[in-house]
């Protein structure tokens, strides 16, 4: 079997996880692993070495795209927030979650945090968690953290039947530290070859991991990337961007598609950006839960989730632009995300202020028209290539 041949095949299988609605992956895992729990979590940032070392399979849920139609999910939330918990509640109710024993939901934003308890009302009986993730990135933070890790581990660990341990919390941290460094090759490799890993590629191989049991994805990402690094592909007369506003509801996969075609390489993106929270390895030490702790007040990446001050991060979105070479950037927020929309004026400000081009747009992970999309991106890259502005 060629390079190129391997790699279609490994494309191939995630694109069906991709569209797998059922958890076919996470299916097997439970039936390979019998009596062990499938903890499910929301979109952005969950310590999935905590889930992981207490014995169950962490299980990424991005909600139903264009797989789904909603009906009954609808009738629980206000039709002018995002579609990401109006299809997760219609997954539920369709009983394609049965196989989870619970659901962890990090503090993303307010429909997420109230999406806890619509699913505590629909689905009782089933464990619900709400993560409240630190604010203040101080020494008290670091406490406040623990103690819901502590908490994360104490209840994960009894549905598992296991005692909480320290020595397979740090082996967890260990092998999420590879899984870390193989995204991150990942992501250096497209922001140098652009032509060799397409966007949607790119995006399919690191969300395959949301159902996956982490060593079996490290494997994945690490043979893409090998096998990538042979192709034979000439690059193409595209502008570099950076596309941010994508952290929560993932866009569809069409629309990535899409961007590439109308002139585009998308160098770095804020995709799947739960794998990627945490920047290098977190040394476990005497306390890896601390480690854990700490490691998100001091590594984590910036994100319009995560309190910091506006200006500063207008400064890193700059300094990102710069360091990767690249064109300008492409605001792509789902339609009503308050984090991502609020977040833009002053990231826009800042690129304003540097001299750097940049074009927004919304979607819903449903959308199935990319026409509008298709134009919007074409000006833009046309635009930079002719005259160097928009």
């Amino acid at each position: 079997m060629s390079a190129e041949q391997e790699l279609e095949r490994l494309l191939d299988r995630c694109e069906r996880i991709y569209g797998d609605v059922a958890l076919e992956e996470v299916k097997a895992w439970k039936a390979a692993h019998p009596g062990r729990p499938a903890i499910g979590h929301l979109p952005v940032y969950v310590p999935r070495e905590v889930i992981h070392a207490a014995g169950a399979l962490p299980v990424a849920l991005q909600g139903g795209g264009d797989q789904v139609d909603i009906v009954r999910g609808d009738a629980c939330f206000q039709s002018y927030i995002c579609h990401l918990p109006r299809s997760t509640v219609e997954l539920g109710l369709q009983g394609e979650l049965d196989l989870l024993e619970g659901l962890v939901f990090p503090s993303t934003c307010d429909v997420i945090r109230n999406l806890s308890g619509i699913w505590q009302l629909l689905f009782q009986g089933k464990y619900v968690r709400y993560l409240d993730l630190p604010q203040a990135l101080n020494d008290t933070g670091g406490l406040f953290y623990l103690e819901d890790l502590e908490g994360l581990m104490n209840d994960v660990a009894a549905r598992a039947n296991q005692k909480p341990d320290k020595a397979a919390v740090a082996a967890s941290i260990r092998l999420y530290n590879r899984n870390r460094r193989a995204l991150q090759l990942l992501y250096e490799l497209r922001a140098e070859a652009p032509q060799l890993v397409a966007a949607d590629e790119a995006f399919l191989v690191a969300r395959a991991g949301g159902q996956m049991e982490v060593s079996a994805h490290s494997d994945l990402v690490e043979t893409f990337v090998s096998l990538a690094r042979k192709r034979n592909r000439r690059k193409e007369d595209r502008i570099r961007v950076v596309a941010i506003g994508a952290f929560c509801e993932q866009p569809p996969l069409g629309l990535l598609r899409t961007l590439e075609r109308s002139g585009c390489y998308v160098v770095d993106d804020d995709l799947n950006l739960g794998a990627r929270w945490i920047q290098g390895d977190v040394e476990p030490g005497d306390f890896p839960l601390k480690a854990l702790s700490k490691a998100y007040l001091v590594q984590s990446t910036w994100a319009s989730v995560r309190f910091e001050d506006e200006q500063f991060r207008g400064d890193q979105l700059v300094a990102r632009v710069k360091a990767l070479r690249a064109d300008g950037v492409i605001f792509a927020a789902p339609s009503f995300c308050d984090p991502a929309l609020l977040d833009q004026p002053p990231l826009q400000k800042a690129l304003t202020d540097a001299n750097l081009p940049f074009i927004s747009f919304k979607y819903a992970e449903n959308t199935g028209q990319f026409q509008g999309f298709r134009e919007q991106a074409g000006t833009f890259s046309d635009s930079l290539k002719l005259w160097g502005t928009t």
